[in-house]
């Protein structure tokens, strides 16, 4: 991921603003290779486009995908919406740009996870560049302004602990001190440009709930391994699974952040203890 994206900054490297409103412009179908716009809710796209490209085979598709991983993090609901509207603005009468409001929403979310893997938020996308007014342009939605503080989310953090067979103490101990404790396994795939890509395979158990929604907890740990990318690769080999105990807390924020990273292996009896006792354990 980090790599795509590095390619993708210098992509987005000339300025907004060097976009002349009046010049010619056509419109095209957005092709079906366009993963990151292809089911944004159009069809149609202008080219050149608000970063100046008007090739759509050889500049507007490869540089689109380099912000695919950057997406399927999750950063903000209407991060695909924002950047089409820039890489794949709606062929329409007049020219739709994003608001500043929502380039700040995005920006705000999406910009940790850039900062995580090393890179800044684009000088091109810097949210001044756009319509203050919010009567033309394409503004963020408040159901997803109000779905985004009520949810616990992954964000960028300190790599956690990881501790091979610890001791029942250790375990029984993790569980008081913080918010919640669930079981997944982790599988990380072999990936042909050797770029790390991981999923949550089968079912999350819970030992601890906590304040984790059931239906959210396997989407919100996927998320996380694809933000920290540095850490969840020191978890698991090239086309292996390893089963984990994971231990963390939500903070003040509404950010989780993971604490404790226990291996379960099938001979580690301690992990498997301390879940059995702590149904009647007092902190």
């Amino acid at each position: 991921m980090a790599a795509l994206l590095a390619l993708a900054l210098v992509a987005v490297a000339s300025p907004l603003l060097a976009f002349d409103m009046g010049q010619s412009t056509r419109c095209v179908t957005i092709p079906n290779q366009m993963k990151v716009c292809k089911d944004v809710g159009y069809s149609e796209m202008r080219l050149p486009n608000f970063l100046g490209h008007s090739n759509l085979e050889g500049e507007v598709v490869p540089r689109s995908e380099h912000w695919r991983p950057l997406l399927k993090t999750g950063c903000h609901p209407q991060a695909q919406a924002f950047l089409c509207s820039i890489i794949a603005p709606v062929c329409l009468d007049t020219f739709i740009q994003p608001c500043r409001s929502l380039c700040v929403a995005v920006r705000d979310r999406c910009a940790p996870v850039l900062a995580c893997q090393g890179h800044l938020w684009p000088e091109a996308l810097n949210c001044d560049r756009f319509p203050a007014e919010e009567d033309m342009c394409l503004t963020p939605l408040a159901k997803f302004s109000h779905f985004i503080k009520d949810l616990p989310k992954p964000a960028c953090q300190k790599c956690p602990s990881l501790e091979v067979a610890p001791a029942v103490k250790t375990v029984l101990s993790a569980f008081c001190h913080h918010d919640f404790a669930v079981t997944a396994k982790l599988h990380r795939l072999r990936h042909p440009t050797g770029e790390p890509e991981f999923q949550v395979e089968g079912r999350v158990e819970f030992i601890r709930q906590g304040p984790l929604l059931p239906y959210d907890t396997q989407h919100l740990l996927q998320d996380w391994l694809l933000i920290n990318l540095r850490c969840a690769s020191a978890l698991v080999r090239p086309g292996r699974s390893q089963l984990y105990l994971l231990i963390g807390s939500v903070q003040p924020d509404g950010n989780i952040a993971l604490i404790h990273l226990f291996p379960w292996h099938k001979k580690d009896s301690g992990i498997a203890l301390a879940t059995r006792k702590w149904k009647r354990h007092r902190c």
